[in-house]
């Protein structure tokens, strides 16, 4: 066998198509066409509820309209123009960021330190704990602000009339209708409520952690606490980086508890941009409008919707970034 011969054998693999090459995308799509017929009913409602709407609102941002009729005062871009020069809108946002970003990390670390603890395979009724914590997050947030609201009123036995009678606080605290007090109420009530989801997720982050990888941390000598910095959290670093997704997506959705507890009120001060795009939309006293505008519900809308592009954008380069530099920090 001459060198030509070797030479020319080497080509002929190279010069074959591969195998991605030779099956095209409508090939692809057939061989999965049983998970594409799975999906269907999911993307259709997905394109009619929230797909639709985004686009069909844009066009009423150009208007002012009361939702009765079809729209006929053509304003141009005077809604943008006051939802930017409104300070309740910007009052909103700011209440909605905070309430993000007071949340979301302490939500984060009470549901880690209950997800080790009722991780423990010798922790006893641990199914029952599990259940007491998720049975919030399946109870109406509208039913939880009612209960709430009764237990922190002004009448009767209340909690208030309690902590005041035992000397816990100096007389009864109208909670809910003082502007410094009610935002932080509403924060922990939240930060109780949606707890389940978050434990949830970090208790099947937990499961997949291997048990052999604590025994041989364990005969290395390492204590409990090297053995969460150094396996617990490395393994749970890409189902954290989930969960931390979202927990900022559920927060901004903020609004029935909001709406029952508050009303947006007192004086603004609890008001999130949900509940202001809802004043603006349907009328009510803790909105900015007293008459319905739809036009200046949707230029809301639309501005809140860019807000939170630009801040996933951002949230999604931070954590790039940081992967970048552990996986760089690893090599």
């Amino acid at each position: 066998m001459s060198l030509l011969d070797t030479r020319e054998r080497r080509r002929t693999p190279a010069t074959a198509p591969p195998v991605a090459a030779r099956n095209g995308l409508w090939q692809r799509i057939r061989a999965a066409k049983w998970s594409y017929v799975y999906l269907a009913p999911m993307a259709v409602l997905l394109l009619a509820f929230v797909i639709y709407p985004i686009f069909a609102s844009f066009g009423y941002t150009f208007y002012r309209w009361n939702g009765i009729g079809s729209p006929g005062e053509y304003v141009g871009l005077d809604n943008f123009r006051q939802i930017l020069h409104d300070g309740i809108f910007w009052g909103a946002v700011k209440h909605t960021f905070l309430y993000a970003f007071v949340l979301v990390p302490v939500q984060l670390l009470l549901a880690l330190a209950l997800a080790l603890v009722l991780n423990n395979p010798k922790l006893k009724f641990a199914l029952f704990f599990r259940t007491v914590y998720f049975i919030p997050v399946v109870t109406s947030a509208a039913v939880v602000g009612v209960v709430i609201q009764l237990m922190l009123a002004n009448f009767g036995d209340s909690a208030g009339s309690l902590l005041a009678k035992t000397g816990v606080t100096n007389g009864h605290i109208d909670w809910l209708g003082d502007p410094n007090t009610a935002l932080a109420v509403i924060i922990a009530i939240g930060i109780w409520h949606t707890l389940g989801y978050n434990l949830v997720y970090f208790l099947a982050g937990l499961q997949t952690i291997p048990a052999e990888l604590y025994e041989a941390a364990k005969l290395d000598g390492c204590g409990p606490v090297q053995s969460f910095f150094r396996i617990t959290i490395p393994m749970l670093r890409q189902v954290g980086v989930v969960i931390v997704v979202l927990a900022f997506i559920g927060s901004f959705q903020v609004f029935d508890l909001v709406q029952v507890l508050t009303g947006g009120g007192p004086y603004f001060a609890t008001e999130v941009v949900n509940t202001y795009i809802y004043h603006l939309a349907f009328g009510g006293a803790a909105g900015a409008a007293a008459q319905p505008d739809i036009g200046l519900a949707s230029a809301a809308s639309f501005l809140y919707g860019l807000l939170l592009i630009l801040f996933s954008a951002l949230q999604v380069l931070a954590l790039r970034r940081i992967s970048r530099r552990r996986t760089a920090a690893n090599q």
